[in-house]
């Protein structure tokens, strides 16, 4: 049985860090970017931890192990981690040019452990994001990679609607809305 929270403690954060390492772009072949997805950031565990007291985290676990993670971060991050500043900017035109409200929350990232692929996982993260958001937020925005098909498709097969493309650190990057 899965079970979904929003994270309790340090630990669960560390093993959020774990998971995020072992599906890191970097630490991954083409073959498995290409079919398993990847996540682009490392974060440590100081900004996790902050972002995490300000709005927690969402796990899932099974049998005690977290086999997903969707990270909240509120905008008052956005200067803290660099290769995000991009994203921000980008969001905050967005948001101008299409009359869209700001009453929103970045996903910062979602990760589903291989093993748990295909489950449900994600879409048990995000239904959870927005049963917990629904009188908080209007929205959830997160940007994907274009190279990453797996996270693209799937998080169009929760609703996500393309905002926008833009490109940052030489990569192709689109920008996703999802109504809360």
């Amino acid at each position: 049985m899965i079970r979904y929270h929003r994270v309790k403690n340090d630990e669960d954060l560390e093993d959020i860090l774990a998971l995020q390492k072992r599906n890191l772009g970097i630490n991954l072949s083409d073959d498995e970017k290409l079919h398993e997805g990847f996540v682009t950031l490392q974060h440590d565990f100081e900004i996790l931890k902050k972002m995490n007291d300000a709005c927690p985290h969402f796990v899932a676990k099974k049998e005690g192990k977290i086999i997903g993670f969707a990270l909240s971060m509120l905008k008052e991050f956005k200067d803290e981690i660099p290769l995000l500043i991009p994203i921000f900017k980008e969001i905050d035109t967005e948001i101008r040019n299409q009359n869209i409200n700001d009453n929103y929350i970045a996903m910062g990232q979602v990760c589903i452990a291989k093993e748990a692929r295909g489950k449900g996982v994600f879409r048990g993260l995000y239904t959870t994001m927005q049963s917990e958001f629904k009188n908080k937020f209007d929205s959830i925005i997160t940007e994907v990679d274009t190279k990453n098909l797996r996270s693209s498709n799937a998080h169009k097969s929760m609703g996500f609607k393309l905002l926008k493309n833009y490109t940052s650190n030489h990569q192709l990057w689109e920008i996703i809305i999802l109504k809360v």
